[in-house]
């Protein structure tokens, strides 16, 4: 992924340079901004005549057949709780509370904010950080884990501190441009005995592979976990030990295990830490399993199809669901042209023992960095009159696999249909003749031809756009990678699609819920001797990047003219309904707006997301994800925005929603992400309905 329309980075020139544009620009702009948003206001008007006709033919009496008929049992039935990155181990990021809905979520005020102090904008001596962490709702407090790797535990209805963690962690970047962090886990015994610590443990892992344990209560360490409450999980770090295997995300707690994955550095070497699972025991932290997606083999020449975001989990089937990342390098596979089946895939794992139980490969022989980067979530849907355990996969690409979640077997046929070929462009290379796409839902992007440049784009920058286009090798969707002219045109490429956030579903109703981001990057190869005597730049996940040891190093960048704007016509983001018993989209709408120069662009055009939506039972989408920084409540029947607030920095995590003496909350995390907007911030936001 790297930076896109961020009101101070520059992709081409410096900010300074372009001052003296920037007020001829916005003059320039204006005019076509008002049409724009009168084009808006239209459309907006004709949505709305059609949604409320849809809503009327919706509210006619039932057939016979659907009179009788019986919507499954929520995979999760009940209870209020939010104890996990996504909410529940099903990844369904759904709250059964109704106390706020969509009559009233406009009367929304916020109850108490905090500030950690842990942020940096990466202008002193420490690194930028990024902060994705999800709130984790239990024993009666909010759990949140900060980029300088501290725990926090505080009072869900004031916010104030009841106690916090210092891991005294080495705040360096080892292997991300910044500090990152995405929060924290939490378990607790079947049957907690009084008086005994570590009844209730919240962990939080850090960039240089360190997994804590503190008491949930007291926020002491765990001395029976591992050594005095911490495990180096760096110690298993055995193939290509270029990095240590980062702890970003949180464990994902299943029963009494932890199963851990973890992260490195994208783009750097040809071989790499081979990807690894690991299954902890939730007490001891004693190492109980390790999946492997790599063969013997290919961990020594290869490496990664590691796990690095979050998983799910079906504990009655004892089922763990992995998203697997791709292997390395991620643009070039020369060294990898044999089958490996388990990258790029979803693959359900043995709870007990780690042993597959099944997998589906999304990309074949992945040389688009299209690692999977969300938890599948599971959902009971019913599907011409039958009752389905379901998987639902998000990608970067833009598809949304459906599959049984039993048996990994398609509920849509999911078809293996030819793709362009590379035979001659990059030595050493082999290309996939066919590749996985889904009949439904339909992708949530139009992949079927070029994207359209953006003719107002095209015009302020003189033809700009047009050229760039021109130059990029496109023969439709997984175009191979090129050294020729200005490389490939992607669409989706790595930071489109669906990011971690993932998919919100609601069991009432069976609807989910997806937000997405609608952006052209193109890549390049380079050979050897060309890519040392290139002037590289980089960003985060962004510019240039060696995949050294590899014959190719590559260049990846955002399509935008010189003043920073899109060459591709908007809208650059939408949330996404999709009514899962047909597959077909009930409601699309863009969310949220772009920024550029301090500037917000009409909402019409919809802003690029970095985070995930949740879904209540009172029919109302909670999301932040977006760069003009705003939190913001949405009809879950119509797609209508309800309500927002401004807070400092985008909300790149996903909200929690949960129940404390009797009022329901809704928490955001608002502490930025560069890749998004270069805009840090370290703000805790907490709303709720007035007493």
């Amino acid at each position: 992924m790297t930076t896109f329309l961020s009101a101070t980075s520059t992709p081409f020139k410096s900010a300074r340079s372009r001052l003296a544009a920037v007020t001829t620009l916005t003059l320039c702009l204006a005019p076509l901004t008002l049409l724009a948003q009168e084009q808006s206001e239209e459309q907006e008007q004709s949505t709305a005549q059609e949604q409320s006709e849809e809503q009327a033919s919706a509210q006619q009496e039932p057939t016979p057949e659907e009179a009788t008929s019986t919507a499954p049992t929520p995979l999760v039935p009940g209870e209020p709780i939010w104890d996990s990155f996504h909410g529940q181990l099903n990844a369904q990021k759904y709250s059964p509370l109704d106390q706020i809905n969509a009559d009233n979520v406009g009367e929304l005020e916020k109850v108490w904010e905090v500030h950690t102090g842990d942020v940096a904008d990466g202008s002193g001596d420490l690194p930028a950080t990024v902060w994705s962490a999800t709130p984790v709702f239990a024993n009666d407090t909010l759990y949140i884990g900060t980029p300088f790797y501290r725990i926090l535990a505080l009072d869900p209805a004031s916010g104030e501190e009841k106690w916090s963690f210092d891991t005294q962690s080495t705040l360096e970047a080892l292997t991300q441009p910044a500090l990152k962090n995405r929060g924290v886990a939490y378990w607790e015994a079947d049957d907690p005995q009084a008086g005994e610590p570590c009844q209730k443990i919240v962990y939080m892992g850090t960039m240089d592979a360190q997994l804590f344990a503190v008491d949930a209560d007291s926020g002491e360490r765990c001395a029976n976990f591992a050594d005095n409450g911490v495990l180096d999980v760096n110690q298993w770090n055995d193939t290509n030990d270029k990095w240590p295997l980062s702890l970003l995300q949180p464990p994902t707690v299943v029963g009494d295990r932890l199963i851990l994955g973890w992260a490195g550095m994208d783009w750097a070497y040809e071989e790499t830490p081979p990807g690894t699972v690991f299954a902890i025991n939730a007490r001891t932290g004693e190492r109980e399993w390790t999946f492997q997606a790599l063969s013997d083999e290919m961990r020594e020449q290869s490496g990664t199809a590691n796990v690095w975001t979050h998983m799910s989990a079906d504990e009655e089937l004892g089922l763990v669901y992995l998203p697997v990342s791709s292997p390395s390098p991620n643009y070039w596979g020369g060294n990898r042209t044999e089958d490996v089946p388990l990258g790029t895939s979803t693959t359900a794992v043995d709870v007990e023992t780690g042993e597959v139980a099944w997998s589906r490969q999304w990309v074949h022989h992945d040389i688009w960095d299209y690692d999977i980067n969300a938890a599948p979530t599971l959902m009971d849907i019913t599907v011409d009159g039958e009752e389905i355990p379901a998987l639902i996969q998000a990608t970067k690409m833009g598809f949304l696999f459906v599959v049984n979640r039993e048996t990994g077997e398609d509920i849509w046929p999911i078809e293996e249909r030819p793709v362009p070929g590379g035979d001659g462009l990059v030595e050493g290379e082999v290309y996939a003749p066919t590749q996985p796409f889904p009949t439904k839902p339909a992708p949530l992007l139009d992949q079927s031809e070029k994207p359209e440049v953006w003719a107002l784009a095209d015009a302020v920058s003189f033809g700009e756009c047009s050229a760039l286009w021109d130059d990029l090798h496109y023969e439709g969707m997984y175009t191979p990678p090129t050294t020729q002219g200005e490389g490939t045109l992607g669409y989706p490429i790595s930071a489109g699609g669906v990011q971690w956030g993932g998919v919100a579903f609601d069991p009432q109703s069976e609807t989910a819920i997806v937000n997405t981001s609608h952006i052209v990057q193109y890549i390049k190869l380079y050979n050897r001797e060309d890519y040392e005597a290139a002037n590289k730049t980089s960003g985060n996940e962004s510019g240039f990047a060696p995949q050294e040891g590899a014959p190719y190093g590559m260049r990846l960048e955002v399509a935008l003219n010189r003043f920073g704007m899109p060459c591709w016509e908007p809208p650059f983001g939408e949330l996404v309904a999709l009514d899962m018993t047909t597959g077909d989209v009930k409601w699309r709408t863009p969310v949220g707006a772009s920024q550029q120069y301090g500037f917000f662009m009409p909402e019409s055009w919809g802003s690029p997301t970095i985070g995930g939506p949740a879904v209540t039972a009172g029919n109302v989408i909670f999301i932040g994800a977006s760069m003009d920084a705003k939190v913001r409540a949405y009809s879950l029947e119509t797609g209508e925005e309800l309500w927002s607030d401004q807070t400092e920095a985008p909300s790149v995590s996903n909200p929690a929603v949960y129940e404390y003496n009797g009022r329901e909350y809704i928490a955001f995390v608002s502490g930025g992400n560069s890749i998004l907007k270069d805009q840090v911030g370290d703000q805790i936001t907490v709303y709720a309905l007035p007493e």
